[in-house]
Order: C-alpha cells, then sequence, then structure tokens
C-alpha cells in the first residue's frame, strides 16, 4: 500500500513542512511599529554622526 501512495505522502510532508515554516516565520516577526521605531532610531544616530563629522571638519 505505501508504494501505491508514496508520492501523495511524500507531497502531503512537504506542504506539512512548508506551513510550518512560513508559520514560524510570521510568529517570529517583529511587529511593524517596532520595525519602524528601530529604523527611525538608526536614521537619528546616523545623521547626528554625519553632523558631527561634518563639525569636526570644518573647524579642521
Amino acid at each position: 500500500m505505501l508504494a501505491k501512495y508514496w508520492k501523495k505522502i511524500g507531497l502531503i510532508i512537504i506542504i506539512i513542512a512548508c506551513v510550518f515554516n512560513v508559520m514560524s516565520k510570521l510568529v517570529n516577526k517583529l511587529s511593524l511599529n517596532k520595525e519602524m521605531i528601530y529604523s527611525a532610531t538608526f536614521m537619528q544616530q546616523q545623521e547626528n554622526e554625519n553632523q558631527e563629522n561634518n563639525e569636526n571638519s570644518e573647524n579642521q
């Protein structure tokens, strides 16, 4: 019986594995709000560093 249905069984196993993979990625994904806050913080830090570099180069 297994020889007759091995393709269907394999396909079902692959589909279940893909569903679990997608669900784990969705569960572990950061929320959009946190991602936007992290991005804004990073951009602010970069802008501050650029301003400091510009001030240092003007003073020299």
